[in-house]
């Protein structure tokens, strides 16, 4: 018995020692990583950011390569299919790994069976803000408001299918299921939509609307998150307005093909969340208007799942089509 257990423990200790060895060479050239959209978005600036503490704890340089198309399905599609050594990593967001499998039939790639998920990094929540002609001054009395004025109340989004149209859609439904959706490509045309009137409610990060906050030109609501933003200190939360179910935030995760090296995941983890951790970075970062995160692998799988499964919800309740 003594001897079977013996070669058991040498075999898995070989086995460790191999993976070990092999984190330990890693990475031995540069590593590729892909964000599905194009060059000079948010992604990459904060990727950017931290990559200059993760990179010397490394010993390689990151090549960043935006991907865009097919709102963001082409570059996730590549990165699913590349040899899983981790030396091609995906960056995407919320719409990538919770919301394009519920609104495209053909992916080619399933966002949580086909990654190996490495850490949620930073996430944005959204401020609820409208016009300067509405009169509603809180999340409460904005519902009411649409809901006496049924198919006169316009909400704008970045686009069908994204974080911003499905938290309007959410809303809407609260609100009596009467609001109209106009999608926008991006977020300047939409704010330049609201400012004009053409809209009456966006969900935009803080970085969108702050100088027309502070211009008087729209006013914020609640911040759709758990907890108050430093900006906007006297902003409610959502959860402090009644509401909730409508906390919900726009988040960017790193990612490896399924099949890499579990240790090469971990440790990919545990660089960028020092990266995080880092008070330099994590300043900038936070300037950017978004908050630092760092969640483990397993952390971040459950994540996904969790959301997923509520943008399913939302979708399939608010019957969304991508227009």
């Amino acid at each position: 018995m003594r001897v079977t257990q013996f070669a058991a423990g040498v075999g898995l200790a070989m086995i460790i020692g191999a993976g070990t060895v092999e984190a330990q060479d890693y990475p031995a050239t540069s590593i590729r990583l892909v964000i599905p959209f194009a060059a000079g978005s948010v992604a990459e600036v904060f990727f950017r950011i931290l990559a200059v503490v993760a990179e010397p704890k490394l010993g390689q340089r990151f090549i960043v390569e935006g991907k865009p198309g097919a709102d963001g399905n082409i570059g996730a599609a590549e990165v699913a299919r590349a040899k899983p050594d981790g030396y091609t990593l995906l960056l995407a967001p919320t719409a990538t790994f919770a919301v394009v499998a519920h609104l495209y039939k053909e992916l080619g790639f399933d966002p949580q069976s086909g990654f190996e998920h490495i850490s949620m990094l930073v996430e944005n929540w959204p401020l609820a803000t409208v016009g300067a002609s509405v009169p509603a001054r809180s999340l409460g009395a904005l519902a009411e408001y649409v809901r006496v004025n049924p198919g006169k109340f316009n909400y704008g989004s970045q686009g069908s299918g994204t974080p911003t149209h499905l938290i309007g859609a959410a809303f809407s439904r609260l609100a009596g299921n009467t609001m109209v959706h106009i999608p926008y490509k991006g977020t300047p045309p939409m704010i330049q939509a609201m400012l004009a009137g053409d809209i009456q409610l966006v969900f935009a990060s803080t970085a969108a609307v702050l100088p027309q906050l502070k211009a008087g030109k729209l006013h914020a609501l609640a911040v759709m998150g758990r907890q108050r933003q430093s900006e906007l200190p006297d902003l409610p939360t959502t959860v402090e307005a009644g509401f909730p179910q409508l906390a919900m935030s726009n988040w960017w995760i790193l990612a490896a093909p399924k099949g890499t090296n579990l240790r090469i995941v971990e440790r990919l983890a545990f660089e960028f969340r020092a990266a995080l951790a880092d008070a330099g970075a994590r300043k900038r970062i936070m300037d950017l208007g978004l908050d630092p995160v760092g969640l483990s692998p397993a952390e971040t799988a459950a994540y996904i799942r969790s959301e997923s499964a509520r943008y399913k919800t939302i979708i399939e309740q608010g019957n969304i089509r991508l227009e």
